[in-house]
């Protein structure tokens, strides 16, 4: 995972509440067991219907989804996640997610960011109205900017998850933050243990 200190770009506004995992990325696709390519499987059956915001192409280069209440319910998987990085999104902004989902998405390099409705509606919006607004996520300082109608907003995020994005640590790179321990431990270990040939 990349360090993420900022997010700029344009957003697609997803006016539609409780977005479940099925729904970002179907059951069928659960059976791929590489981590590329789900973002063709990205609310494909939503796709179907040509008037779907996706299929839009004024929306093809945006980086951001503004969304309703409740984005990431349901299931665990992490291919909701996988699905939306895919296809090039960095961000998402709602009122509420899914608190697996948020976990994942900061595992996995996808920003959750959390906003009153009000201002997820002033967003909204300002994006419909203006397809190529620019939206600015300040990962360090824990703002959103959307220069054009002097709109700035603090987000939450704790600090742990915050570290993680601007160090660019998903679990594999916490872990090896401690490689000199964990080879220093290996080559004192009693030979008769079991180990993994390397």
């Amino acid at each position: 995972m990349q360090p993420i200190r900022e997010i700029k770009g344009t957003a697609l506004p997803l006016e539609r509440s409780d977005v479940d995992t099925d729904q970002i990325i179907p059951s069928e696709w659960l059976k791929k067991v590489e981590r590329t390519g789900f973002g063709e499987g990205l609310f494909e059956e939503w796709r179907e219907d040509p008037d779907f915001i996706l299929n839009n192409p004024i929306y093809k280069n945006a980086k951001i989804i503004v969304a309703g209440p409740n984005f990431g319910t349901g299931s665990s998987r992490e291919h909701a996640v996988w699905a939306l990085t895919d296809y090039g999104f960095e961000a998402v902004i709602s009122q509420r997610f899914g608190d697996i989902f948020k976990n994942n998405s900061t595992k996995a390099g996808l920003v959750p960011v959390v906003l009153n409705q009000d201002e997820v509606s002033t967003i909204t919006a300002q994006v419909k109205k203006d397809s190529t607004t620019e939206i600015i996520i300040d990962i360090a300082a824990r703002t959103v900017q959307v220069p054009s109608i002097g709109f700035s907003s603090h987000f939450p995020m704790d600090d742990f998850t915050h570290y993680r994005l601007l160090e660019g640590l998903d679990d594999i790179g916490l872990t090896l933050r401690y490689s000199d321990d964990i080879d220093a431990y290996e080559a004192n270990r009693a030979s008769w243990l079991p180990s993994l040939s390397r």
